[in-house]
C-alpha cells in the first residue's frame, strides 16, 4: 500500500515536471498527451517556426518600356474668330517733301478781305491773262498781310474702318470776297493749267478724294498714265457764297468751291488745285477748299485705305474646323484673332511666301524630320467655282499650311517624340515652345525658309550631324566585306578568313594607317596564315578605333570591320538629331557629357582640350539612365550607401545562407535612427517586402566599391560617378557592368576638372583616408545622355553598338508618332 502511495506521488510530480517544462506553460494533461502521442501537433509547431527561416524570393524589378503614345491630335473650332477685331486707327502714309511750296495738309487757302473794303472788282475768266493772274496773286498776298486769322484744326476720324481726316462743312461760311476778285480769277486760271501727277499737291487732293470714298480709284494705274487736264468749268459750275448771320465778329468768311467734272475720270480733277502762278504761293489762313476725286500716281497710301483682308473672310470660319495638336491651335487662334492680312494667301492664289514655306516642309529631311509629316494639300481653285467656294478652299489652305508650319517648329525644336513615354530610364523634361512668337516671326519673314530652320538646334553637334547626313545620302552605297561574326582568331593561327579581314583593314582604316602598312598590304597575297605583320596591322586598326589592343580579332574587332552600312548610318544619325533636340541646345560654359553607347566620359571647357575617357556603364538589367543634372559635390574616400534594389535583389540570396554575411564583408548595419545592429538580427524579409527600413553600408577603403572618389550630382536615379577597384573593366570594348552608376576610367583626373584643381591637389585629399567632402563652384551641368552616333574629336562621326537596343525603341515611338499624324491628316 505504502508502496503504491509513494509510486503515485512520483507519478505525479513527474507529470508535474513535465507540464512545466512545455514552451507554452502549463497546459492540460489532454493537451499533453496530444502533444505527446499525435504527430500533427509537431508539424504544426515547425510552420508557426517557418516564418523566421524562410528564404527571401522578392525582387525589386528595374525601370521598363512603355508602348508609346504618341501627342493627339483634337478638332477644334475657329468660330469664335469671326468677330472683327478694333483697331487702333492706321497713321496716314507720309508724302514727300515738295520742291515749290505747297500746302501742308488738306486745306488750301483763299484769300480773305476785310468787310469794310467792299467786292472785290469782278474779274472774266475768259479775260485772265498772265499779267491778271499776277495781279491777283499781289492782292492775295496784301490782304493775308493785314488779315490775322488762325488755322482751322482738323479732326481725324474713322470711315469704314480706315482712318480718314474729313474736311469740315464750310460752304455756309463762304465769303462773298471769294465769289469774285482776284482769287476767283487765279482759281479760273489754274483750271486750264496741266496737271502732274508728281505734283505732291495733286497728290494730296487724290488722297483726300480717296479718304473720303470719292468715286475716284487712286490706284488705278490706267487713270493716270498721261498727266490729266483740268476740265473746264461748265457754266452750270459757279461758286456759291453764303454769308453766315451767326458768325462772331473778326471771323473769316470761308471759300468753297464746288465743281462738276467731265464723265471722264483721267480727264476730271478737283476744282481748285494749290495755287501756284508765277511763283507766287498762297499762304495758309484759316480757310478750307473742298476737291473733288482725281486719279494719279502719287505715293500709294492705298493700303491704309483697303479693308483688311482678313477680316472678310472671317464669317467663313462659324463652320471651319481643324485637326492639329492643342498648343498649335492655341497659337493659330492668337494669331489670326487680330490678323488683318492672310500671310499664306493672297487675291491670285498661293503666294510666293507659301511656296517658300511648302519647299522648306518638303526638305525637312534634311534635319532628320519625316516630310510626310507635314504635307498639305494645295487648294482647288477651279476655273468656274464661284467665289465663295474659292474663299473657302483659300481658307483651308491657309490654315492647313499654318498648322503643319507649326508642327515643322515643334518637332524642330524638341522633337518629334516624348522621351519619357518611351521607357522609365528616360527622365527628360520636355522643352516650352512659343509658337505664337514663332508665327509672328515668320509671318513677317522676307526669308521664311531660313526662319524656319532657325528652330533646329543652333550648335556644332547638330550642323555636323546635317553636313554628315547630306554626304551619306549622296554617297552609293558602299561594297561590305563579309566576316563571320562568330571569328575568334588568335596570332600563329590560319583562317580563311584572314583574306577578309586584310580587306575589310584596307577599306576601313585611315590614310596614315595605310600609308605605315603599305608594305604589308604589298605584300599579302591571300594566305590563311595569321602572321606577325598582319598581328601589327591588326594591333594598329585597333588602337585606331578605340579597342582592346591584343592582336585578337573576336566579335568587337569583326564588327568595326565590317563597319555600319550608309542605311544604318543614316538612320543612327536621324536618331540622334531626334534625341539632341530633347537636351539644351548650348551645353555650357563647362560641362561633362557621358555617352553610354560609346563608353565615354568628356569634360569640356571652353578654351581648353577636352578631357575623355572610358567609362563603365549599368548592365542591360541595370540600365543606366538618360537624364540632366548639375554636379555638386566631390567627396573623398566615400562611404557606399547601398541601394534597396542592390540589397533586395543581390545582398539577401546571400544572408539566406550566411545571416553574419554582412558583418564578415564590413559592411555597417543601422536602423533609420542609426542605431548599429547586426545583420544577423534584421528580418531580411520585412526589409525586401518594404515592411522595414534598414540603412547598409560600406566603409571606406582600398575594396569599397566607389574607390576614393565620387563625385556627386543628386539626383531620384541615384546615379554618380565613381572610382572603382575594378580596373581591369576599362579593358573591354563594351563595358555594360554596373549597377547603372558611372565608373570613371581616371577619376582623380575628372575630380581635378571640375573642381578647378589639380590632380595633385586630389591625391592630398584622398591620402588621410578620411570621408571628407568638398562643394564644386560654379555651375557645370552633365548630361548622362545616349547616342549611337556622336562626332569624334577629329570630325568624323563616331558609330556606336546599341547595347540597350533603344534605338529599336525610339523607332517604334517615331513610327507610331507618324502613324498618329497620317491617321489624322
Amino acid at each position: 500500500m505504502a508502496k503504491t502511495v509513494l509510486r503515485n506521488i512520483g507519478m505525479a510530480g513527474l507529470l508535474v515536471g513535465i507540464f512545466t517544462m512545455v514552451p507554452d506553460g502549463p497546459v492540460h494533461a489532454q493537451s499533453f498527451l496530444d502533444r505527446l502521442f499525435n504527430p500533427k501537433y509537431y508539424k504544426e509547431d515547425r510552420q508557426k517556426a517557418e516564418p523566421q527561416r524562410k528564404k527571401v524570393k522578392v525582387r525589386i524589378s528595374a525601370p521598363r518600356y512603355y508602348t508609346y503614345k504618341p501627342d493627339a491630335e483634337q478638332l477644334f473650332s475657329f468660330s469664335e474668330l469671326t468677330k472683327v477685331p478694333e483697331r487702333a486707327p492706321a497713321p496716314l502714309a507720309t508724302l514727300p517733301e515738295a520742291t515749290t511750296a505747297a500746302p501742308a495738309s488738306l486745306e488750301t487757302e483763299a484769300e480773305l478781305l476785310p468787310a469794310d473794303d467792299g467786292v472785290a472788282p469782278e474779274v472774266d475768266a475768259e479775260d485772265l491773262t498772265d499779267a491778271a493772274v499776277d495781279d491777283a496773286g499781289a492782292e492775295a498776298d496784301a490782304a493775308l498781310a493785314e488779315t490775322d486769322q488762325p488755322e482751322t484744326t482738323e479732326t481725324i476720324g474713322v470711315v469704314d474702318g480706315v482712318e480718314s481726316a474729313p474736311l469740315p462743312d464750310v460752304e455756309a461760311d463762304a465769303a462773298e470776297a471769294v465769289s469774285e476778285g482776284p482769287v476767283k480769277a487765279g482759281i479760273e486760271a489754274a483750271q486750264t493749267t496741266p496737271v502732274d501727277p508728281n505734283d505732291p499737291g495733286v497728290a494730296l487732293l487724290a488722297a483726300a478724294a480717296a479718304l473720303r470714298g470719292d468715286n475716284a480709284t487712286s490706284g488705278d494705274a490706267e487713270a493716270v498714265a498721261e498727266p490729266a487736264t483740268v476740265a473746264e468749268i461748265e457754266p452750270a459750275a459757279e461758286i456759291d457764297t453764303i454769308a453766315d448771320a451767326n458768325d462772331a465778329p473778326g471771323d473769316a468768311p470761308v471759300a468753297s468751291a464746288a465743281t462738276e467734272t467731265d464723265a471722264t475720270p483721267a480727264d476730271a480733277i478737283a476744282d481748285a488745285a494749290p495755287l501756284e502762278t508765277d511763283g507766287i504761293d498762297t499762304e495758309p489762313t484759316g480757310s478750307t477748299l473742298t476737291a473733288a476725286p482725281v486719279e494719279t500716281t502719287a505715293p500709294a497710301i492705298t493700303e491704309a485705305a483697303r479693308p483688311a483682308d482678313f477680316d472678310a473672310a472671317r464669317p467663313l470660319l462659324a463652320d471651319f474646323k481643324l485637326r492639329t495638336l492643342p498648343e498649335v491651335a492655341k497659337a493659330m487662334k492668337a494669331h489670326y484673332a487680330a490678323a488683318e492680312h492672310f500671310v499664306w494667301v493672297d487675291a491670285d492664289g498661293v503666294n510666293d511666301k507659301a511656296e517658300a514655306a511648302l519647299d522648306a516642309l518638303a526638305k525637312a529631311d534634311r534635319f532628320g524630320l519625316l516630310p510626310d509629316d507635314y504635307a498639305v494639300e494645295l487648294p482647288n481653285l477651279a476655273a468656274d467655282a464661284d467665289d465663295e467656294a474659292r474663299e473657302r478652299e483659300l481658307l483651308r489652305f491657309e490654315f492647313a499650311l499654318t498648322s503643319k508650319v507649326l508642327l515643322y517648329v515643334l518637332d524642330a525644336k524638341r522633337g518629334r517624340v516624348d522621351p519619357n513615354r518611351i521607357s522609365g530610364y528616360h527622365d527628360l523634361p520636355r522643352k516650352k515652345v512659343d509658337l505664337a512668337a514663332a508665327l509672328a516671326e515668320i509671318a513677317e519673314s522676307d526669308d521664311v525658309s531660313t526662319a524656319m530652320a532657325s528652330h533646329n538646334p543652333d550648335n556644332d553637334t547638330f550642323k555636323a550631324m546635317v553636313e554628315k547626313l547630306a554626304a551619306l545620302r549622296a554617297a552609293d552605297e558602299a561594297t561590305r566585306v563579309e566576316i563571320d561574326p562568330k571569328l575568334l582568331l588568335k596570332p600563329g593561327q590560319s583562317s580563311d578568313e584572314v583574306a577578309n579581314v586584310v580587306a575589310a583593314i584596307k577599306a576601313e582604316a585611315s590614310a596614315e594607317l595605310t600609308e605605315k602598312h603599305a608594305d604589308t598590304f604589298a605584300a599579302y597575297a591571300g594566305g590563311a596564315e595569321y602572321t606577325p605583320e598582319l598581328v601589327a596591322l591588326v594591333k594598329d586598326f585597333q588602337k585606331e578605333r578605340k579597342l582592346t589592343v591584343d592582336g585578337i580579332v573576336g566579335p568587337s574587332t569583326v564588327r568595326s570591320l565590317v563597319g555600319v552600312s550608309n542605311a544604318d548610318k543614316i538612320e543612327k544619325i536621324e536618331l540622334a538629331m531626334e534625341r539632341l533636340r530633347w537636351l539644351p541646345e548650348a551645353f555650357g560654359r563647362r560641362h561633362v557629357f557621358i555617352n553610354q553607347a560609346a563608353f565615354t566620359a568628356t569634360y569640356s571647357e571652353d578654351g581648353r582640350d577636352p578631357l575623355t575617357m572610358r567609362v563603365v556603364v549599368g548592365k542591360k538589367s541595370n540600365q543606366t539612365s538618360f537624364f540632366t543634372d548639375k554636379i555638386e559635390t566631390v567627396e573623398y574616400n566615400p562611404y557606399w550607401g547601398v541601394p534597396l534594389s542592390i540589397i533586395v535583389n543581390e545582398m539577401v540570396p546571400k544572408l539566406n545562407k550566411d545571416p553574419s554575411y554582412l558583418d564578415r564583408a564590413g559592411y555597417e548595419v543601422s536602423t533609420v535612427g542609426g542605431r548599429a545592429v547586426s545583420s544577423s538580427s534584421v528580418d531580411w524579409y520585412a526589409v525586401a517586402t518594404q515592411s522595414q527600413s534598414i540603412n547598409v553600408r560600406q566603409r571606406p577603403g582600398a575594396s569599397n566599391a566607389l574607390g576614393r572618389v565620387k563625385i556627386l550630382f543628386p539626383n531620384k536615379h541615384h546615379i554618380y560617378m565613381h572610382d572603382t577597384p575594378a580596373k581591369s573593366l576599362f579593358k573591354h570594348d563594351r563595358r555594360a557592368f554596373s549597377h547603372g552608376c558611372i565608373r570613371l576610367q581616371h577619376p582623380r583626373l575628372m575630380a581635378a576638372a571640375v573642381l578647378g584643381k589639380s590632380q595633385d591637389y586630389v591625391s592630398s585629399r584622398i591620402a588621410p583616408g578620411v570621408n571628407e567632402s568638398e562643394a564644386v563652384r560654379g555651375d557645370i551641368p552633365v548630361y548622362v545622355a545616349y547616342f549611337t552616333a556622336w562626332p569624334k574629336a577629329g570630325g568624323d562621326m563616331g558609330y556606336y553598338f546599341d547595347v540597350y537596343d533603344r534605338d529599336s525603341y525610339l523607332q517604334k515611338a517615331l513610327a507610331r508618332t507618324h502613324e498618329e499624324r497620317e491617321a489624322n491628316g
